[in-house]
C-alpha cells in the first residue's frame, strides 16, 4: 500500500538581502536569497502582544533564478512557492554542516523597491488597494501563431 506525502511551501514575506545569482560549472543559474516572515499573537492569559520573525533561506534554479536575480531587491515583498529541503555537507576543515532551505518553482513580486503594490495604480499604496479587486472579463483564446501569450496571473492560489 502506497502512502502519498506532500512537501509544499508557500511564503509571503520581505527579502532580507539581494539575490546572489551564480552559475554552476555546467552553466545552470542558481539564485539564493533570504525571506523574513512575521506573525503576531496575544497570549490566552491576556498578556502583551507577542511578535516573532522567521528567516527562510530560498533557492531558485535555471530561468527562475535569472528572473529572481533581475527583479528582486532587498526589502521587496514577494510570494514564493516550492518545497523544503535539507542538505548536509562537510567543510574543508571536516566540520559537519546542515542547512534547510526552500527550493522554489514559482515566484511573484508583490511590491517594488518603493514598497508600493506592484499591481496597483500609480500612486496607490498597498493599503489603499481594494480588498477584493474586480475580476476582468475572461480572455479569449488566441492561437499560438498570433504571437500573444495568455495572462495567467489570475491563477495565484490566494
Amino acid at each position: 500500500m502506497s502512502v502519498r506525502s506532500l512537501n509544499k511551501v508557500m511564503l509571503i514575506g520581505n527579502l532580507t538581502r539581494d539575490p546572489n545569482l551564480r552559475y554552476t560549472p555546467n552553466s545552470t543559474a542558481v539564485a539564493s536569497f533570504g525571506i523574513a516572515t512575521n506573525r503576531s499573537w496575544t497570549p490566552a492569559d491576556g498578556g502583551d502582544k507577542q511578535e516573532r520573525v522567521d528567516f527562510h533561506n530560498v533557492v531558485a534554479w535555471s530561468k527562475l533564478a535569472e528572473i529572481c536575480g533581475q527583479l528582486l531587491h532587498k526589502g521587496d515583498k514577494v510570494y514564493v512557492e516550492g518545497r523544503i529541503q535539507t542538505r548536509d555537507w562537510k567543510t574543508e576543515a571536516g566540520e559537519e554542516r546542515k542547512v534547510t532551505e526552500i527550493v522554489i518553482d514559482n515566484m511573484m513580486l508583490l511590491s517594488n523597491r518603493g514598497g508600493k503594490f506592484e499591481g496597483g495604480a500609480e500612486g496607490e499604496s498597498e493599503e489603499e488597494m481594494p480588498s477584493a479587486p474586480a475580476k476582468s472579463a475572461p480572455k479569449k483564446a488566441v492561437p499560438a501563431e498570433a504571437g500573444e501569450v495568455e495572462d495567467v496571473s489570475d491563477d495565484i492560489p490566494f
